[in-house]
Formats: structure tokens, sequence, C-alpha cells
């Protein structure tokens, strides 16, 4: 199963995508995507329910979020009220530490994205600063990020033996399902998505010429 586990719709600020052209761009271009996650900046998006999309474009559509924090950007998927009312998803200052602190608490999966990017990345402040514990998974693959950025991305997970997963980043239609993650099993539901996290059962792939290559 592929997804596209970072996408962002007009719910982020800077997003200009609709969910819904998203879905007829994925079935119009004959992507071979089986859904995406929306990672809203800084919130995470309780009101919108996505399952007359669902089922009349036979995609997986879930809601995580992106926040931002000491180390860079993070995504963060299981969103919960527990989780909600222990974090402010509006800071743009929050701790990386507490952020994996309370995931694993409350039951989320975080998973620092475009680690390789100056300033909202984690690259550049592990060198600075050291290593965050308790990451297992960074996004290795982003459609939005250069190729040495990615390279360094990869550099880091393969150094710490981290886990890799791959999304777009798109925040226009046509990006969406440049970089995806691959599952070797279907899911139906975030709580699928995160057991697959969890155990490592992912994989960063890109995107071309309508067929998806591993990232090496």
């Amino acid at each position: 199963m592929i997804l596209d586990l970072h996408s962002h719709s007009i719910v982020s600020d800077d997003g200009r995508a609709k969910v819904e052209n998203y879905c007829q761009w994925i079935r119009r271009k004959g992507l071979p995507l089986d859904g995406f996650v929306l990672t809203e900046h800084r919130l995470f998006d309780d009101q919108s329910d996505y399952r007359a999309l669902e089922d009349e474009f036979g995609l997986l559509i879930l809601k995580a979020s992106e926040v931002e924090t000491d180390y860079g950007h993070v995504l963060v998927f299981g969103v919960n009220e527990d989780l909600q009312a222990a974090l402010d998803f509006s800071r743009v200052d929050l701790s990386l530490a507490r952020v994996m602190e309370e995931t694993a608490r409350w039951g989320a999966v975080a998973v620092p994205c475009h680690p390789g990017r100056v300033r909202v990345g984690m690259c550049a402040h592990i060198e600075s600063r050291g290593a965050v514990e308790n990451v297992r998974i960074v996004e290795t693959l982003n459609g939005g990020s250069r190729r040495d950025e990615n390279a360094a991305a990869l550099a880091l997970a393969q150094g710490n033996d981290y886990y890799r997963t791959g999304g777009s980043d798109s925040h226009i239609v046509s990006h969406i399902g440049r970089c995806a993650t691959r599952f070797p099993s279907d899911i139906a539901s975030m709580d699928g998505l995160m057991a697959e996290l969890v155990a490592g059962r992912c994989e960063a792939v890109a995107l071309e010429n309508q067929e998806w290559t591993s990232q090496n």
C-alpha cells in the first residue's frame, strides 16, 4: 500500500489545495497512490470529515499535524484530545524532547520531517546541540526538499538506524504523491498506520515515470 504521509490543504495557513482537488488530481493523472495524510501546520483539524470523498474516490484520507519544535518540524500521527491538552500545537518553539515524550505517553507517533533542511530540519540542530532521545522514525524523502537535503536525511537515518518515511509535503494540487511511503500490508485507519510505522514496516519511495522507486 502506498500512502503520501505529508500533505497540506487550505486548512493550513500556506496551503492552496482543497482535499477534493487532491482526490480529483490523483484519479485524473492515474497516480499509483492509495491515499494520503493531511498534516496541517500547527493545528489538528477536528472539524473536517472526508469519508464521503474516501468513498467517492476510493482513497484513504487520514488527518495528522505538523508541529514546530526547537529541532525543526515534526509530523504527529494519532492526535487525540489528551495530546492536544498536553501540547500547544500553535506554538513555534515546542521542545522536541517533550513532543517525543507526550506523543509516546498518549499513544501517538512523532516523525521529524525534512530533517536535511536548514533551520526547519533536525540535522543542523543535532550538529550544534546533540541528538534527542526517543526518535525512532524520520522522513527521508520529501517532495519539497532538494536532492542534497534528502541525502542528508537519509544519512541521518542510516547512521542512527531510524525507520524511514516519505511524503510530498504538497501545498498545491499538482505536488501530491511526489514522494510517499510503501507499506507491505493494507491500512484502513490511523491506528493501522501507526502500528506499521512503529514496527518499521515502511519504506520511503519517490514517484518517477508513474513508478515507485526506493531511496538508496
